[in-house]
């Protein structure tokens, strides 16, 4: 009656559980592989329990029964291998994969081998023993080990993932491994033994009753997570693989003592109450309360200092290092202070750069409020004392709520200071074991962290403002290629302007005044096309021409008594627009030199290359100007100046492949030499 009753509420339990997983939860293949997995446990405890309510027929439902039991390495290793979410083959362990393609071998050999060299059971109705033949030892044998490398697996994983992660997931690992241990105890007793003992059949179903209850109690409550990731620095080291070797020692040991003292139809009640022992010693070790408890006596009791500093700062490091991006890192430095600590939620609040209040810009599993303003008393303390903030010291002031906001759910705040002022802070949540003592070892390091972490966020804000001074920076460089080409016209326009005053009704003059404003006007719209067209790489427009008659026709906007014109026709392959400013530009600069009276050579040639030299008799430059500032970008000797044009001219001329040379002295003019190539460049 009892196994009736355990294994219809086990078969109920475990549809249930496989219909919630398949039509409430994503599809995934883990999903489907506990559902399969659950599917054979369940037809594996009716194929038994209906062999041994019809003994005559009994091979026949083994057979049923092997088949089930050859599939479990397969689900079982599937859903243990992508658990953490590796649900594709590339991201599961080769090792993994192979064993995974030998499983299959499990179902060959029960279909094909014969039934006869498994079990061999003179009186099965009575004794409900089947012993195994060489052909099921070995095949025993081989589920046993297969079942211990899915519990190492399990162990693999639930360790390698983080604080939170292992909270939510902790009793659906806990349930399958339920499952999985009973199987390990069951076939171990018939590799011991050399006979399944079919009696030991309500010890298994209670044990799939409590597993699955678990798992279903899991999904409900705490949920699935997605995207959980194991930590790749994992040392895959096992207490698996020890404690069934422990246990098959014990098994033997008890096992005898079991015969010895005449015990032997007990066996079911000892195999359930190691079963449940077992599993409230796995839930004990997997609470994080406990845990710390644990590490908090023994750092008492055994070493110099509480916590493994050096452990703690590369962990710390490593966190912060790996943040790709803002929010990343936010969050990693509040896992690691809620990792150091125990803690079971943080919160991260940065001083707002305007208004002056702390904004929440990261919540690790808790929900503080949006902000914190200055005048807040928790704010006034942490100013006050430069140290970490312990609820217990003085706990009236979180209750203080003229602020219009409450920290009721907060135990600790550690500060953020950069030098003398307050960057931020960390709210810390309440530790997993209420009752430990926080001593000046666990502050210290608090603070230590707390250096760092705002080390890491201003690092990462001033990157920003560099990026962001240097998009400024661009953008002032445009702007002053612009203003500097808009002064070259409007100075080309104030000399047409003032000549028109005198020479207005002279009929050549009106002809080169409309030339001039017309190469004006076809500038500026080359300048506005530009604009327009920031982000695309700028292109020479080369074509052959005369340097003679393209000097000559950048210098007609100016006054003709201070420019004098000599040497004969050069073909050459240039930039006409750009060049012509580059002609213009050094003309107005000669023009500047000499206080608008000249005189300015313009001279075009050849020697070796083409040239065009520009010379004036005006204030010159000193060697150390000369030597460490000309052709800087915003240096200039003119009061009113940019700095920009002879670092312009020279971008453009070298550009063509060319090059400028310069001569000057203090109150003995300069002499600008621009060499282009008679040939078209290279670029």
């Amino acid at each position: 009656m009892i196994q009736l009753v355990t294994l219809t509420l086990a078969t109920l339990l475990a549809a249930a559980y496989t219909a919630y997983v398949l039509l409430r939860q994503r599809r995934s293949l883990n999903n489907f592989a506990v559902a399969a997995g659950l599917l054979c446990f369940s037809l594996l405890e009716v194929f038994d329990f209906l062999a041994l309510k019809n003994p005559d027929s009994y091979l026949t439902w083994k057979k049923l029964s092997l088949i089930c039991e050859s599939l479990l390495p397969l689900f079982w290793f599937t859903f243990c291998a992508t658990f953490a979410g590796n649900h594709r083959s590339a991201g599961i362990p080769r090792p993994t994969r192979i064993f995974l393609i030998l499983t299959p071998a499990f179902l060959l050999f029960a279909l094909f081998v014969d039934l006869d060299r498994f079990y061999i059971s003179p009186d099965f109705a009575e004794e409900h023993l089947l012993f195994l033949g060489q052909a099921g030892y070995v095949f025993y044998l081989g589920l046993l080990l297969s079942l211990t490398f899915c519990l190492v697996q399990l162990e693999w994983t639930f360790t390698g993932l983080g604080r939170s992660d292992r909270w939510r997931v902790k009793f659906e690992l806990l349930g399958v491994g339920t499952l999985l241990t009973i199987s390990v105890f069951y076939y171990s007793q018939g590799l011991l033994y050399r006979s399944l003992d079919m009696s030991l059949l309500p010890a298994r179903s209670l044990a799939m009753v409590i597993g699955v209850s678990l798992m279903f109690f899991s999904r409900i409550r705490r949920g699935m997570p997605s995207g959980l990731q194991v930590s790749k620095t994992l040392a895959y080291r096992s207490i698996v693989i020890v404690a069934v070797g422990l246990y098959l020692i014990g098994l033997g040991l008890a096992g005898e003592g079991m015969r010895y003292l005449g015990v032997s139809s007990q066996r079911t009640i000892f195999a359930v109450i190691a079963l449940l022992g077992g599993i409230a010693l796995c839930v004990v070790f997997l609470s994080e309360r406990l845990r710390r408890k644990a590490r908090v006596f023994l750092h008492k009791n055994f070493y110099k200092a509480k916590y493994d500093y050096r452990k703690h700062w590369l962990d710390f490091t490593k966190g912060l290092t790996s943040a790709r991006d803002e929010q990343a890192l936010h969050l990693a430095i509040l896992a690691s202070f809620c990792g150091a600590f125990s803690i079971r939620g943080a919160a991260l609040f940065l001083k707002d750069a305007e208004g002056g209040d702390f904004r929440c810009a990261a919540a690790h599993e808790l929900s503080p409020p949006g902000e914190v303003r200055k005048g807040n008393p928790l704010v006034a303390y942490l100013e006050k004392h430069r140290w970490v903030y312990c609820r217990e010291e003085d706990p009236a002031l979180l209750s203080d709520n003229s602020t219009g906001m409450s920290l009721g759910g907060i135990h600790f705040g550690v500060p953020l200071f950069f030098e003398e002022t307050l960057e931020g802070f960390i709210l810390l949540g309440p530790p997993m074991d209420p009752g430990e003592m926080f001593i000046y070892e666990d502050f210290d390091l608090m603070k230590v962290m707390a250096r760092q972490a705002t080390s890491a966020l201003l690092n990462l804000k001033f990157a920003e403002q560099l990026s962001t001074a240097r998009e400024m920076a661009a953008i002032g460089k445009v702007s002053a290629f612009v203003m500097h080409d808009l002064k070259n016209s409007v100075s080309n326009l104030a000399l047409v302007v003032e000549n028109a005053r005198n020479n207005m009704d002279d009929p050549d003059f009106q002809r080169e005044m409309l030339e001039t404003l017309d190469n004006t006007v076809t500038k500026m719209k080359g300048l506005i096309a530009r604009l327009r067209n920031l982000e695309e790489k700028a292109e020479l427009k080369l074509e052959e021409c005369d340097l003679a008659a393209l000097v000559a026709e950048s210098a007609e906007g100016l006054p003709k008594k201070s420019i004098t014109l000599t040497g004969g026709p050069v073909l050459c392959a240039v930039d006409r627009v750009e060049i012509g400013k580059v002609v213009l530009n050094l003309a107005l600069n000669a023009l500047d030199a000499t206080a608008g009276e000249g005189p300015v050579h313009l001279d075009v040639g050849t020697d070796g290359m083409a040239f065009i030299r520009c010379r004036d008799q005006g204030c010159g430059m000193a060697e150390k100007f000369l030597r460490e500032r000309l052709f800087k970008p915003f240096e200039t000797t003119k009061p009113k100046g940019f700095g920009i044009g002879l670092y312009q001219c020279r971008q453009i001329v070298e550009a063509h492949g060319g090059r400028i040379e310069v001569r000057s002295a203090p109150e003995q003019g300069s002499e600008f030499t621009v060499y282009l190539p008679l040939d078209l460049p290279s670029t």
